[in-house]
C-alpha cells in the first residue's frame, strides 16, 4: 500500500531547498509547525530520519538523500505526463552532466539547439571527472552525462556519442616526444583522479615503466594548457578543445599510440530515458549523422 504522497514529497523537497524549515514555510505559505508535523509524519511512515541537526541547521541524512533522488524522479515524471497530455512536449528541468572538455567544446551548438526547440525545458548542466560524473549518474543526481573511454559503469546504459582524437601537450620548443619514455622526469599536469584521460595517459607510461616526477592536479582545462604552455610539464588532451580554446599556437603537439590516441565519448543514462532525455539523444543521433 502506498504511504508517500506528492503533496509530502513537496514539502520535503522545500525543505531541503531551503535548507530548513522557517524558510520553507515561507515559500510554501505554510505556518512552521505544519511544514515540521509534515516532515515529522513523513519519518514515521517510512521509519527513517531524514535530518539530523547541524548545530542550528537541518541537514540531511543518508536516507534523506536517497528519498530526495526518488522525489526527483516522481516529480519529474508527473512533469511529463502532464506536458505529453497537454503539449506533447518535454518540459521541467533537464539535468546532464559532461566532461569539462565535452561541455567547451562539442555541446554548446547542441544545447542551444536544444533549448531553441524545446523552450520548456530548463537545462543545467554540471562538469566533473569521469568516475564522479557516472556516480551521480548512478544516484539519479542528474539523468545522463557524457563521460570517456575507458570508465565503468554497471546498471547504466551507454551509447557512443563523439570521436576524440587525444594529443600530447608540451611548451612551445620542447624536444618531440616519440615514446613514454620522453617523459621520464617530467611533471604531469592532469584532472584529479577519476579522469578517463588521465587514467589513459597513466597506463600507457606505466607499460613503459615511466613515472612522472610529480602530478599537478587542475580543476579546468584554461589553467592546465597555461601551465603547461609556461613550460611546467605536459598534458594529454582532446584535440577538439585546443581548436575550441585557440591554445594550438602556443604549444607544442605530440602525437600518442594509436591506442591512446583514438578515444570516444559516450553518453550514459541510468533506467528509461526522460522525453528530455529522449529528445536530447535524438537531437545527438541527428548532428553526428
Amino acid at each position: 500500500m502506498r504511504t508517500i504522497d506528492l503533496e509530502s514529497l513537496e514539502i520535503f523537497r522545500t525543505v531541503v531547498a531551503e535548507g530548513g524549515i522557517i524558510r520553507a514555510s515561507e515559500k510554501l505559505n505554510r505556518v512552521p509547525s505544519n511544514v515540521s508535523t509534515r516532515i515529522k509524519q513523513l519519518e514515521q511512515r517510512l521509519g527513517v530520519a531524514l535530518f539530523r541537526k547541524q548545530g542550528r541547521n537541518l541537514v540531511l541524512s543518508s536516507e534523506g538523500g536517497l528519498l530526495l533522488s526518488y522525489a526527483q524522479r516522481l516529480f519529474r515524471l508527473a512533469d511529463e505526463a502532464e506536458s505529453e497530455l497537454r503539449t506533447g512536449g518535454p518540459v521541467g528541468t533537464f539535468r546532464i552532466g559532461s566532461l569539462e572538455s565535452t561541455a567547451g567544446s562539442r555541446l554548446p551548438t547542441i544545447l542551444s539547439d536544444f533549448h531553441r526547440k524545446y523552450p520548456a525545458v530548463v537545462v543545467e548542466l554540471v562538469t566533473g571527472t569521469t568516475g564522479a560524473l557516472i556516480q551521480r549518474v548512478g544516484n539519479y543526481e542528474i539523468e545522463a552525462a557524457f563521460v570517456s573511454e575507458p570508465f565503468t559503469a554497471a546498471g547504466l546504459q551507454s551509447v557512443k556519442a563523439f570521436e576524440e582524437e587525444l594529443v600530447l601537450i608540451t611548451a612551445k620548443g620542447v624536444a618531440p616526444v616519440k615514446r613514454a619514455a620522453d617523459l621520464e622526469s617530467a611533471t604531469l599536469i592532469a584532472f584529479a583522479d577519476g579522469c578517463s584521460y588521465r587514467r589513459r595517459l597513466r597506463d600507457w607510461l606505466g607499460a613503459a615503466g615511466v613515472m612522472p616526477t610529480r602530478v599537478l592536479e587542475f580543476g579546468s582545462y584554461q589553467a592546465m594548457i597555461a601551465c603547461v604552455a609556461a613550460g611546467t610539464g605536459f598534458a594529454l588532451v582532446p584535440r577538439s578543445l585546443l581548436h575550441s580554446l585557440r591554445a594550438v599556437q602556443d604549444l607544442t603537439l605530440h602525437e600518442v599510440p594509436l591506442r591512446v590516441r583514438r578515444n570516444h565519448t559516450h553518453l550514459v543514462w541510468n533506467g528509461i530515458p526522460s522525453t528530455a532525455l529522449q529528445r536530447f539523444m535524438n537531437m545527438l543521433e541527428t548532428s553526428a549523422s
